[in-house]
């Protein structure tokens, strides 16, 4: 393989990892940053860190994930897919969801917004896993074990979105305030794609190395 080929392999690679570490960190980052700030660690949800003194924290990490997305080079299909969920990303950074208490109708519609757009952005991390990152099959043990976490990691975001739909929808705002349920979703979520991308990232369950044979003499 030339020196080229070797840099491109290593730069997707090291991309697919960025994003792995920046979804298994954020949440634990955002809520012992809140609380040893003097906030109020839990939230009811992770875009309400918006509001809360882990803000840059939350639209860098966000931000950052989007230009890896767009940075993100591999075959037709992931770099489109890559392309619309790095938007979806920085959307959700930049495109506050609603605050508490009385919004005005331009908060309001902007929280719609940034609802759209966290639901483009985890749809696109869903397929991602559950089909872009399980092609090939699995001729190897490595590979149906990688395989298997992408689908365990797919499901679960897909989970997360039906049952925050479903709170919403059904659990009485006191209850989802007390318990802080769409925030233990969107945790999930997102703690699921990190785990994907970083396993995708050739970091763990690697194939062995293939060896060439030995030469005729």
């Amino acid at each position: 393989m030339s020196s080229r080929a070797d840099g491109a392999v290593l730069s997707y690679l090291g991309l697919r990892r960025a994003v792995g570490v920046i979804g298994i960190l954020l949440p634990f980052v955002l809520v012992t940053g809140d609380l040893a700030l003097g906030g109020d660690g839990l939230r009811d949800s992770i875009s309400r860190y918006y509001y809360s003194p882990m803000r840059d924290v939350f639209v860098g990490s966000l931000c950052a994930v989007g230009v890896f997305l767009f940075c993100y080079r591999y075959e037709r299909p992931d770099n489109r897919l890559a392309n619309i969920t790095g938007t979806a990303a920085i959307a959700v950074a930049l495109l506050p969801t609603r605050p508490d208490g009385a919004a005005t109708t331009a908060a309001t519609v902007v929280g719609y917004l940034h609802l759209a757009a966290a639901t483009v952005f985890f749809t696109g991390l869903a397929w991602f896993c559950l089909v872009l990152f399980t092609r090939g099959g699995s001729g190897t043990r490595s590979k149906a074990a990688r395989n298997l976490v992408y689908r365990v990691c797919g499901a679960t975001i897909v989970i997360c979105l039906v049952l925050a739909a479903l709170d919403a929808a059904l659990v009485p705002d006191a209850v989802a305030e007390r318990f802080h349920t769409l925030f233990w979703l969107e945790a999930v979520a997102i703690l699921a794609f990190g785990v994907a991308w970083f396993v995708k990232g050739d970091t763990i369950l690697k194939d062995p190395p293939t060896q060439d044979p030995a030469p005729v003499i």
